[in-house]
């Protein structure tokens, strides 16, 4: 993966067509209205009245009200009976209290734009205006799905049940995700897995307490525990394929109320990451079989949870090839195109992914020499504005060439 450098950054910004370059000022303005008005998943009723605002105010035919707060967007080109490309954008903030100090910064309290959501919909406002004022430079239609809720708890499985993906009917998608793991100047993309799944566990221990002096009286859930948070290493150590990619991780331990108190209850939590679909299934399997042979071993019974929020990201090869054509035209190469990019991040495009053939991709929005660098869902997380045009114009580039 490309590492940011403190080095000034060196963009060609001359690939950018005058038009959207034009656009720079407004897609600032915009990206930092929203940034000041973060809201969280299903609640962004400000955001989605400024976006379908825009809408209105361009005469661009749209949809407000999917899954709650979603928005879609209709743009026809000159030869509407061709194919429909659809592009996402996510429009929910996080519960991080903000820190940085900008005119720009959040208004509501303990909520930010801490992962450039704000960015994501400012481009896709931005391509839609850009192909509302040029209608004849691409044929097919476009639609634009405003996306609430990625944060959780997922907006794209309502949007899609709810019929975004049909008449007209979707042939491909693509979206992309501002990427502060990247410099300015940059995209990563690939084919098939970018993105992991994501699954969480929680679990209950449920021992029998008493005196911290007298432990034989006990079932110390603390103990069976500690046993199983080891244990649990192990799943991705000796029992995936070394081959592949896994990740299994626990956040969150808590029990005890005193010193010389042996607890009756411990309760963990955790995430399973992984890229191969065909793991799916197997890490709950694996874990509640650890949890329950420990449990068993040391009279203890337990109660877990397991959820599989969002499966792995994976992009089609033949529209990943796709944005790579593009992308070039409008990034630098060879150093500005970034192959073999991939994060145990997960994202719900993967629903729309298993819909319709589709690339989800990263640009690069980190300038450590600006000090726009810290990690997405950072209390301090702001990005380099210059991505802001050339999302619109990769964006632009894909429609006015795709089909």
């Amino acid at each position: 993966m490309v590492s940011t450098s403190s080095k000034p950054l060196n963009v060609d910004l001359s690939r950018i067509r005058s038009d959207i370059q034009a656009l720079q000022p407004q897609l600032v303005e915009w990206r930092r209205k929203l940034h000041q008005r973060p809201e969280l998943g299903f609640q962004e009723h400000l955001t989605a009245e400024f976006v379908a605002q825009k809408l209105q105010e361009w005469g661009i035919e749209h949809y407000k009200g999917i899954a709650k707060t979603g928005i879609v967007a209709v743009i026809r080109g000159h030869r509407e009976e061709k194919t429909v490309l659809a592009i996402r954008a996510d429009i929910d903030a996080l519960p991080i209290q903000e820190e940085n100090d900008v005119p720009y910064r959040s208004q509501h309290n303990g909520v930010m734009h801490a992962c450039g959501h704000d960015g994501h919909t400012a481009i896709a406002l931005g391509t839609a205006y850009y192909l509302s004022q040029h209608p004849g430079t691409f044929s097919g239609t476009v639609k634009i799905i405003f996306q609430p809720a990625e944060e959780g708890p997922g907006g794209a499985k309502p949007m899609i049940e709810a019929g975004v993906l049909k008449n007209p009917d979707v042939d491909a998608i693509i979206g992309l995700h501002l990427w502060n793991n990247l410099p300015l100047g940059t995209v990563g993309v690939r084919s098939g897995a970018l993105m992991a799944a994501v699954e969480t566990f929680r679990c209950t221990i449920l021992g029998k307490g008493g005196h911290g002096a007298m432990p034989h009286q006990t079932v110390d859930s603390i103990v069976v525990a500690a046993q199983i948070v080891n244990a649990l290493q192990t799943i991705v150590a000796r029992n995936v394929d070394p081959i592949e990619s896994a990740v299994v991780t626990v956040g969150e331990l808590h029990a005890g109320t005193a010193l010389n108190v042996i607890a009756d209850t411990a309760r963990l939590s955790g995430t399973v990451r992984y890229f191969n679909p065909k793991l799916e299934g197997y890490f709950v399997q694996r874990i509640e079989q650890i949890i329950a042979g420990i449990c068993q071993s040391h009279g203890a019974t337990y109660e877990l949870n397991y959820s599989h929020l969002y499966p792995p990201v994976i992009n089609n090869p033949e529209m990943a090839e796709f944005v790579r054509s593009q992308a070039v035209r409008v990034i630098e190469t060879p150093l500005g195109i970034v192959p073999e990019c991939q994060t145990m991040g997960g994202e719900d495009m993967s629903f729309f992914l298993q819909e319709v053939p589709g690339c989800y991709f990263f640009l690069g929005s980190a300038n450590l020499s600006r000090n726009l660098a810290y990690p997405h869902h950072h209390p301090r997380f702001d990005f380099d504005e210059t991505a802001l045009g050339m999302g619109v114009e990769i964006f632009v580039r894909c429609v006015e060439n795709f089909g």
